[in-house]
């Protein structure tokens, strides 16, 4: 037999493959920016050999929920993500996507926390292209947001959309769509999009049909009327003809606390019926744009940022009101624009949302400001370190196949998510007994532990906490639609 040779030998490790099934000792050889052979390779040669001895050897991490859209094109290194072992990122989450969006469109929070002004694409097709000739160093599955198509055609976002209206969106989705989106997201939670209604919704995401397309959603409602939401959410789903993904699921409020135990059988039961799947963040914090409403602002919130108060950064927004003596809505609006994290839910709560089965991992970091939340730097590791070992919510084998087979598989990826043979080479390797994350609130940008080597599309892009500087990730698309909810039982 011929001696092999590999660009990259992978010798060694333990891989956990994506798969789910039960980790195995093999080496991995890469060529040609694919997975070229699985097992014994000893006798193999190769360019650059990667010793993975007491390592673990997984797929590159997939993150489910990101707001990455412009930070690929503005930090396209995107240290934030792999350095914790992420080689793809899905982007348009929330309702709000970088493009399209025209010179002269309004900017209305929350679509201001990700756009730049100065970068505007009029068409989806633009923004991929630009992705295109100036890649990132991680992969990117795009979506299209609904508030910047109602940005579009309304002029005034306070209300539900005209026929007319609807017709010039179901355009822009289909041009989104045509170009590469995988799926239109929804954020009727937030202002610009909270007047549209669920009949909106549906004939706006008609289109989603003709392409196999996602519908994926920051629901109406997050607190006491999640169950509602969660029943919007399905109606949407059956009337587009489209598979669901409620993103960051979560019991928001304390009267909330335990609904949980409610939410995901309610959801286990859709997946049944028609295709479903969700994505939460291991932490009892959300973060998003300030909230100018006093029932939206209960309990701790910090100031992330603050663009007429940057000195406030870090602080709480009750003390903040009562330096001010004014009222926490008062204090909100005198910030304004601004962004801030919530300590609004139940770490029980979220313990029971990680450890349902077909749950994907999703950071939902917002990489835009200099006191992010630690999700957007933390996590993947703590879900590996963390809530896989020290917690013990699940096996390793699960929280790999949460953060790559079973995301691929949802957003209908071919060939990645799985360390299989001829599937493309993004590749993580990690110490499954240091892994952890190591950014706080206090100081969230900060690289985790244990994370050794990210391989993106056959090249190195991080090594020994050393950034390459290699940008070989690429656009995905969605070419293995699934009508099935993915990742439930047989």
């Amino acid at each position: 037999m011929a001696e092999q040779h590999f660009e990259i030998l992978i010798r060694g490790g333990e891989v956990i493959d994506g798969s789910k099934r039960p980790r195995f000792k093999a080496d991995v050889g890469i060529r040609a920016g694919q997975i070229a052979a699985i097992g014994d390779l000893q006798a193999a040669t190769a360019d650059q050999v990667i010793n993975a001895a007491g390592k673990i050897v997984a797929p590159g991490f997939i993150d489910s929920h990101t707001h990455d859209d412009q930070a690929l094109l503005l930090q396209p290194q995107m240290e934030f993500k792999v350095s914790q072992g992420v080689t793809a990122v899905v982007t348009g989450n929330c309702g709000i996507s970088v493009a399209p969006l025209l010179p002269e469109s309004p900017l209305p929070a929350p679509l201001n926390l990700l756009s730049d002004a100065k970068t505007r694409f009029s068409t989806f097709k633009e923004y991929l292209a630009a992705l295109t000739a100036a890649p990132p160093a991680v992969n990117v599955i795009p979506m299209v947001g609904h508030t910047n198509l109602r940005v579009l055609a309304m002029s005034d976002l306070n209300r539900a959309a005209s026929q007319d209206e609807i017709a010039h969106m179901q355009a822009l989705l289909r041009e989104a769509l045509a170009a590469g989106a995988v799926g239109l997201s929804t954020g009727t939670y937030y202002p610009p999009a909270a007047a549209a209604t669920t009949e909106e919704v549906s004939e706006v995401a008609k289109p989603l049909a003709e392409f196999d397309a996602l519908y994926v959603t920051h629901m109406r409602d997050e607190g006491v009327h999640c169950q509602q939401s969660i029943d919007e959410t399905l109606q949407i789903g059956r009337g587009a003809q489209a598979a669901v993904v409620i993103s960051h699921h979560k019991l928001a409020g304390q009267a909330n606390w335990g609904n949980s135990a409610k939410t995901l059988p309610q959801i286990e039961s859709a997946m049944h019926c028609q295709c479903v799947s969700l994505d939460c963040y291991p932490y009892h914090a959300s973060s998003t744009m300030l909230h100018l409403q006093e029932e939206r602002l209960p309990g701790k919130i910090l100031i992330a940022t603050s663009e007429p108060h940057p000195e406030l950064q870090g602080k709480e927004l009750g003390e903040i009101a009562e330096d001010w003596g004014v009222s926490r809505a008062e204090a909100s609006a005198r910030l304004q624009p601004a962004s801030a994290i919530y300590f609004s839910m139940d770490e029980r709560d979220v313990q029971r949302i990680l450890r349902f089965e077909p749950t994907m991992i999703g950071s939902d970091g917002i990489p835009s400001n200099e006191r992010p939340h630690p999700r957007l730097w933390g996590t993947f590791p703590r879900v590996l370190g963390h809530y896989s070992r020290d917690v013990g919510l699940f096996p390793l084998e699960t929280a790999v196949w949460k953060m790559t087979g079973l995301t691929a598989q949802v957003f209908g990826v071919e060939r990645r998510g799985v360390l299989a043979e001829g599937n493309f080479a993004d590749v993580t390797i990690f110490d499954p007994h240091t892994v952890r994350d190591t950014a706080t609130f206090d100081n969230p940008m900060q690289a985790a532990a244990g994370i050794d080597c990210v391989i993106v599309n056959g090249a190195v892009a991080y090594e020994a906490g050393t950034y390459l500087g290699t940008r070989t990730g690429t656009v995905l698309k969605r070419t293995a639609p699934t009508k099935k909810s993915p990742g439930m039982a047989a």
